[in-house]
């Protein structure tokens, strides 16, 4: 028997139960559409105040059933959220760098470049919690049975691991911020600067870390909706906070920072809601053997760690190598391309987290047909964001500086070169990044490993040591086009083989049913 959601007398919305409801609903409307007697907008066809109620429900998360409900439907509505969460995140760089840079010119934008491995940390630990933990609590709630409390039982050993990491990232960040910016290649007139910035933040460490983890977890728990309100309630603040704090309050660069530590206190609190709702599944129960989960959780998400992880060992290698054989006005220039290359990563984030919670519970029920269609869709999105953002470096590179700073002459004459060279890694960055979250939610975290580690260390590293040091400055940004290409040919090869041990259980099972 149907149950029902009434937004009011007038409006109701049928909810199906399936055998896996203890994990997912799936909301659909009775008959394909929606019943009801408001009359329709002349022009739109659409109730204006339904659409109010139909947008706020979609906010708190419509639970999809991930065993049952359409790949294409899944899909899309779950790279809607993540995208948009996403997306949104990297609001927080970008207006920080736009303000910042409008501000305090090139020097400001340099300074938030020596800051950003600072984030590349705490997001990553984030991630390595809230990733590992979600695909385990996804696959054990596919299993169906004892799933719910075995998905329970790695979420709580989640949520203790992001507390030791809130603790551990706390600590570094508060009492050794100097020496970690002078690591990161702070100089001693960007030094004053970055310290600034970092000032609010240091209250909010935390809250950034338990971020991460959450949206992970609501994900996995049906409601990518929520994960991302609550980024877009946080990330609005950060926006307007920004414009209002530096520029209004003159405040300058620290003002920045304190509008952002207050975004990721708004975003925490609305993400806490979900724990409200009468669809959360997610519970803190006494884990059984601890240590052993954690373990789990760590092996499993280190990959989605490293990505975010290496995001900032690069950076340190490129500040490093640029104010080597550059000077401050190509790290300026770099500092730009650090956001843009985020807000790729993003969008590529948004195709693994979108696909991971429909792969890793359809791979604990044994529905390969149902992984193998999820892929199709991942690639596709993918190839349009690796043409549209290598398209946009291409032919705008000074465009997107004078979005960021007010730029010198010779920030100008640099950046098109900069930014065109290293924008042709865009074309298989996507790609790659999501083939980490694919082997992942397959349970094959050494192929995720390899990937991670030979795209964000290894390759990567060595070509920005070598390049400059044989081919001279300019040949520095080669390093992650080559790295890329390396590492998307490795990738290929791997998920062509994982792909086709999916097609053959999935025969093996059709023949088993056939005999």
């Amino acid at each position: 028997m149907p149950h029902k959601i009434s937004f009011s007398s007038e409006k109701t919305l049928r909810l199906p139960f399936s055998a896996f409801d203890a994990i997912n609903y799936n909301a659909h409307s009775e008959g394909g559409s929606f019943v009801g007697n408001d009359e329709p907008d002349k022009v739109t066809g659409w109730n204006a105040r339904y659409l109010v109620r139909l947008f706020a429900f979609y906010l708190r998360g419509i639970v999809m059933d991930l065993l049952h409900t359409k790949i294409r439907t899944i899909y899309f509505r779950y790279l809607g959220a993540a995208f948009g969460s996403a997306m949104i995140s990297s609001i927080y760089g970008i207006a920080d760098m736009a303000m910042v840079g409008q501000y305090q010119g090139p020097d400001g934008a340099a300074a938030l470049a020596v800051v950003a491995p600072v984030w590349n940390l705490i997001y990553s630990l984030g991630l390595l919690a809230g990733i590992g933990g979600g695909v385990l609590f996804s696959v054990a709630k596919g299993c169906g049975g004892e799933g719910e409390s075995n998905g329970n039982e790695y979420f709580t050993a989640a949520f203790i691991g992001t507390v030791i990491f809130s603790a551990v990232s706390w600590i570094a960040i508060v009492f050794f911020d100097r020496r970690m910016l002078l690591l990161f290649g702070a100089e001693e007139t960007l030094l004053p600067l970055a310290r600034q910035y970092l000032q609010p933040i240091k209250f909010a460490v935390p809250l950034f870390v338990f971020n991460q983890m959450l949206a992970a977890f609501l994900r996995n728990d049906g409601s990518p909706g929520l994960a991302t309100a609550a980024v877009l309630f946080g990330g609005l603040f950060n926006v307007a906070g920004d414009y209002f704090f530096v520029f209004t309050c003159n405040m300058g660069i620290m003002g920045a920072g304190l509008a952002t530590a207050i975004g990721a206190a708004l975003t925490f609190a609305a993400m806490l809601c979900h724990f409200l709702s009468k669809n959360n599944t997610l519970r803190l129960v006494k884990p059984v053997k601890l240590t052993a989960k954690l373990r789990k959780i760590f092996v499993t998400g280190f990959s989605t760690f490293f990505i975010d992880a290496a995001m900032g060992i690069l950076t340190v290698l490129f500040n490093r190598q640029i104010m080597r054989y550059s000077g401050t006005e190509a790290l300026a220039v770099y500092g730009v391309v650090v956001n843009i290359s985020t807000i790729v990563q993003c969008c590529a984030y948004s195709i693994g987290q979108a696909s991971q919670p429909i792969i890793s519970t359809n791979f604990g029920a044994g529905r390969w047909g149902r992984i193998r269609a999820t892929l199709r869709y991942a690639l596709a999105t993918a190839a349009l964001f690796s043409l549209a953002w290598t398209a946009a470096a291409l032919t705008m590179p000074n465009g997107f500086i004078r979005i960021f700073m007010a730029p010198t002459a010779g920030v100008l004459a640099a950046a098109p070169y900069i930014i065109r060279c290293y924008g042709l890694s865009f074309l298989l960055l996507p790609f790659n990044i999501f083939s980490a979250y694919y082997f992942q939610s397959l349970m094959r975290p050494e192929i995720s490993f390899f990937i991670s580690v030979s795209r964000g260390m290894v390759i990567s590293g060595l070509l920005i040591y070598l390049l400059p040091a044989a081919a001279g400055a300019k040949a520095l940004w080669f390093a992650m086009p080559v790295t890329e290409l390396l590492v998307a040919a490795a990738a290929v090869y791997c998920m062509m083989r994982c792909t086709h041990n999916l097609y053959s259980r999935e025969s093996r099972r059709h023949r088993a049913l056939r005999g």
